[in-house]
């Protein structure tokens, strides 16, 4: 029997897959199943893992609700307006290829662009069916009688304070623009532990909320076609603990819940090993070739005894995607050199950066260090080393940095360190250090997960596929 009246949420989906030679995963279904089902609360909060397929679902949404009601003013709220325009635009490409929606399709080109455009509909309204706006953007003065606020929340505006306060003061302005009975969803993962979707948060109290985290609570995946329990763990393993529970368990837990455990180094006491053939030069470490590595000096006023934290930090990387800390030095100076503090300590980089054959030096230039690259290139051309010399400024906060940089590794246990490393205060600084701590000693630390960061993520190397027989004889 054929089925009267318009085609609800899981239909219109299901065509628009079946189109594209595609099915609709159980966990699509049951998002979709809420949204439609929920969408009479008005105000709701869709929590789904990282690689669900959330913003996709969204645009289907979207080009669902103009097909049952044309005249709707949707308007798209993202962190960054290039992220709305993607969300806008994949509707109006559904839209455009869905057989359910010819008649939404307007004669001409006119206001029919990838930021807005408007559906063919009788009512004469001002503002555009769908306009993707940043929240940097000004929204005074809008009407919408749907807002979708997608990934609203992402590392640059809520790691402080009065960011966070910030971005709950745009959202704000949303309920002002919203038209009597109208609808907001949020659709997002949390990514600091004052996340706005957590449980107990004012700003979105009364809110009907789905979470789906990769796993259920019996270890379960949510999307076993895609992400298997091999999978899964891996992924914990590349990125960490802790952004593995915000980004994939969609649970807001705390910064200071993570810990640098030294155990979970793995040391070593080989040398490198400098070898050279047929004209090309490689270096070797525990029987693997290095495929890049470098320095990364965060200086300071360095006293002999090395108390003010003038570090530098040397390691390795192989095309495995291991990580080797073989060097941490205290660069100290002497008060009765003849030779000035900056130039006693740029002398003793370049010296180590030749015994350990680091290609590049990096120099942090936040403090001290904005006169330091071009001393400390004069020394290494004085010197004869063949290794450059760059400026490094940090941006994000020391904390982020040093978590950013072991928590993945460490985890992964891909983190190895040479036992001259373990020998340093730098295993007392890790056992110790809590990202919430102040005054605490990170030199060390800071110095290697500057060495870290400044290393691409390497996939290990697939075997070469076996070549066709050549067919051209």
């Amino acid at each position: 029997m054929k089925k009267e009246g318009p085609a609800d949420l899981q239909e219109f989906v299901w065509i628009w897959n079946r189109r594209h030679g595609q099915k609709t995963p159980a966990v699509h279904r049951r998002i979709l199943r809420w949204m439609e089902a929920e969408a009479r609360a008005r105000r709701l909060l869709l929590m789904a893992f990282r690689g669900c397929g959330k913003s996709t679902l969204m645009a289907l949404f979207c080009a669902w609700s103009l097909y049952r009601r044309p005249e709707l003013r949707i308007l798209v709220l993202a962190a960054e307006q290039s992220l709305a325009i993607k969300l806008v635009n994949h509707t109006r490409r559904i839209l455009e290829r869905h057989p359910l929606c010819p008649r939404l399709l307007p004669e001409g080109v006119e206001g029919w662009a990838a930021d807005r455009f408007t559906v063919m509909r009788e009512a004469p309204l001002r503002d555009p069916s769908m306009l993707a706006q940043g929240l940097g953007g000004n929204i005074t003065g809008m009407r919408a009688d749907m807002i979708l606020c997608d990934d609203v929340e992402v590392p640059g505006n809520c790691d402080t304070p009065g960011k966070r306060a910030e971005l709950r003061e745009r959202l704000a302005e949303a309920e002002f623009i919203l038209t009597p009975g109208g609808l907001i969803l949020y659709a997002g993962t949390p990514h600091t532990e004052e996340s706005l979707y957590r449980e107990g948060d004012d700003f979105l109290e009364g809110y009907r909320r789905l979470a789906v985290p990769i796993m259920d609570a019996a270890g379960q995946s949510a999307w076993p076609e895609r992400f298997d329990e091999e999978g899964i763990a891996a992924l914990r393993r590349r990125v960490g603990p802790i952004r593995f529970a915000r980004q994939m368990m969609l649970q807001p837990v705390p910064a200071a819940a993570a810990r640098l455990d030294p155990a979970l180094l793995l040391p070593y006491a080989e040398e490198t090993e400098y070898r050279e053939a047929n004209g090309h030069a490689q270096l070797w470490l525990l029987g693997r070739r290095m495929v890049s590595g470098g320095g990364y000096w965060d200086p300071s006023y360095g006293r002999e005894q090395g108390s003010d934290g003038s570090v530098l930090a040397a390691g390795y990387c192989d095309a495995e995607n291991h990580h080797f800390l073989h060097r941490i030095a205290w660069i100290t100076q002497r008060p009765d050199a003849s030779e000035d503090p900056a130039t006693q300590q740029c002398r003793t980089v370049a010296r180590l950066a030749d015994e350990l054959h680091l290609p590049v030096v990096r120099v942090e230039t936040n403090g001290l260090g904005r006169f330091l690259p071009a001393l400390l290139q004069r020394e290494m051309a004085r010197q004869g080393v063949a290794c450059a010399v760059m400026e490094q400024v940090n941006r994000r906060p020391k904390a982020e940095r040093i978590l950013a940089a072991f928590d993945p590794l460490m985890a992964a246990r891909r983190l190895h360190a040479h036992g001259s490393v373990l020998r340093t205060p730098f295993a007392r600084e890790m056992a110790e250090w809590r990202p919430d701590a102040k005054g605490a000693r990170d030199d060390a630390l800071d110095a290697a997960a500057g060495v870290i960061l400044a290393e691409p993520v390497r996939l290990p190397a697939l075997p070469p596929r076996p070549l066709r027989p050549g067919w051209r004889g």
